[in-house]
């Protein structure tokens, strides 16, 4: 007698269809917003840096839809989700383990990213000949920092001759989720540095290294 085939219900066979992802994923990827820009943005997927404009998918899936140095979008499998500097997105997406952040060159060969003193946002360029964080008065009186009380008076040089400068201590010194706390600094009256320098009280404490144009920071 002939072999007879029970042929799967067509339900069935359009839901396996529909639960097999087509790029073999079963789970979706682990995004981190490391660093944000106007129209671009450094994001860590899977722990892989990729540096993303406006428009572009990276290969894992991930579109960035829009960026400012606030937040950035990106689209997942349809899906939205807001992200903030240094933030993980949440919800089904993991996430991941030890920070790495890098930081990318801009036109004028300098390493600038935004970070927060204090929890409030701060934007910084890294200098490894600083010794200390260094803030301007403008920006110490915005963060609320009443560094005529709490450091202790001295003189420094600047590009425009001597200036007062108080040296203390910040609570909170975070950049892009890395967060490192009681870091030794410097402000000094009037608008300068613009923008403040991350010096090495908060780089010495992090691990440092720089591959083609892109400086990597890493929490120990």
């Amino acid at each position: 007698m002939p072999e007879h085939r029970h042929a799967a219900p067509l339900g069935v066979l359009l839901c396996l269809m529909l639960a097999m992802p087509l790029t073999g994923r079963c789970e979706d990827p682990s995004i981190t917003a490391n660093a944000l820009f106007e129209g671009r943005a450094m994001l860590s997927i899977d722990g892989t840096p990729r540096l993303l404009r406006v428009g572009q998918t990276s290969p894992e899936g991930v579109r960035l839809v829009a960026a400012s140095s606030r937040e950035a979008v990106v689209e997942v499998a349809g899906r939205q989700v807001h992200l903030a500097p240094g933030r993980d997105a949440g919800g089904a997406f993991s996430s991941p383990g030890r920070r790495e952040v890098p930081v990318s060159r801009n036109e004028r060969g300098e390493y600038r990213v935004v970070g927060s003193v204090n929890g409030r946002q701060v934007s910084f360029m890294v200098d490894t000949g600083a010794n200390v964080v260094a803030l301007s008065g403008n920006d110490a009186d915005r963060l609320g920092i009443d560094y005529r009380r709490r450091g202790a008076l001295t003189r420094v040089q600047t590009a425009a001759g001597l200036a007062d400068a108080w040296g203390l201590t910040l609570d909170r010194v975070e950049i892009s989720g890395i967060l490192v706390r009681n870091v030794s600094a410097t402000v000094i009256e009037g608008p300068h540095p613009e923008p403040a320098l991350l010096g090495m009280s908060w780089l010495q404490r992090v691990s440092l290294r720089e591959e083609a144009g892109v400086m990597y920071l890493r929490e120990r």
